[in-house]
């Protein structure tokens, strides 16, 4: 493994117990304190030189005190250099040189850090903090061709988390701008392999939303990966055809509807009328010639398959007349 790639890998280590040095902090002020009022009263040079290193020291150091939340890292760099990541929550003391904030992300970084301020939506803690939380990304709206050329509308939600913070902190950029976009690139992707709808033999956007969702997951799961970003859960949140083809698309799926729901009810009145004849020859209630047969199959396949109430028309004569 280079000396590269090792350090786009985290690593955990710990540093010293902010409580206990802030104890000892305490005391090496007051000590300090004590000596630079001495040396003043008896004018020696040397003690107040040394007490005023000390306390120059001793301000420096108060820089290396930070605490953790839950579900909280830091991601300690010293003059360049990534020394690891702290994991454990509570508060915490280690090196007063180790970068204090998020300047050497870049340019973009920084813009994007003053944009989340500006508008109150959070973003990236100070101090090289980053959240181990799980996130949820809503995307907007896409609109997109399916995989027969359909325009559609489609979105979806992520819920995502840092699990490698060396990768997401040196691996990319922005990586808060980096799953945004990248999800947006892969929905797009997906929405062409699929089609919106179609017949059982196929998956489809529309007939198969936890397939969908599924190699949605996946794929992304594949992209975010360099940037230390697991993907815990993806799924469509809007589906829809595009305004201009939705009337016709309706239409189409109306007709399809009535067609089955005919075949149904044909299907169920031709039982029902083999079931009539079968019951009035087992009973031999009447006979009927083949004429007649036809003309009660007809009038039954009427009444069964009549959209509006049938009103019959009784016969006072005999059969035949």
């Amino acid at each position: 493994m280079s000396a590269n790639q090792a350090v786009n890998q985290e690593r955990v280590v710990k540093v010293l117990n902010g409580a206990a040095m802030l104890v000892i902090w305490i005391v090496l002020l007051l000590a300090d304190g004590a000596l630079l009022v001495f040396s003043a009263e008896n004018q020696v040079i040397g003690g107040g030189i040394c007490g005023a290193l000390v306390m120059v020291a001793l301000i420096i150091a108060v820089k290396g005190f930070f605490t953790l939340q839950p579900n909280e890292a830091r991601v300690l760099v010293l003059f360049g250099s990534y020394k690891g990541t702290v994991r454990a929550s509570g508060f915490h003391w280690g090196n007063p040189f180790y970068t204090n904030g998020p300047s050497q992300f870049g340019l973009a970084a920084a813009q994007s850090q003053i944009r989340l301020r500006k508008t109150g939506a959070g973003g990236r803690p100070g101090r090289n903090k980053i959240s181990l939380r799980a996130r949820t990304l809503n995307g907007d709206t896409l609109k997109v061709n399916d995989k027969r050329g359909n325009p559609i509308e489609i979105a979806a939600v992520v819920v995502w988390r840092v699990q490698d913070t060396a990768q997401a902190m040196f691996d990319v950029d922005d990586y808060e701008n980096y799953v945004p976009t990248q999800s947006e690139s892969a929905l797009r992707h997906l929405a062409s392999l699929y089609a919106y709808d179609g017949d059982a033999s196929e998956i489809t956007l529309r007939a198969n939303v936890d397939d969908v969702s599924g190699a949605l997951r996946g794929e992304l799961q594949e992209r975010l990966a360099k940037a230390g970003v697991v993907v815990d859960e993806a799924r469509l949140t809007h589906l829809a055809y595009a305004p201009e083809i939705a009337q016709v698309m309706l239409r189409s799926q109306q007709a399809e509807m009535v067609i089955a729901a005919r075949q149904k009810i044909v299907h169920g009145a031709v039982s029902m009328v083999e079931m009539a004849l079968k019951d009035l020859a087992e009973k031999d209630v009447v006979q009927l010639d083949d004429e007649r047969r036809a003309a009660m199959v007809s009038n039954l396949m009427v009444v069964l398959c009549s959209e509006s109430e049938v009103h019959p028309v009784v016969n006072t004569g005999t059969l035949y007349h």
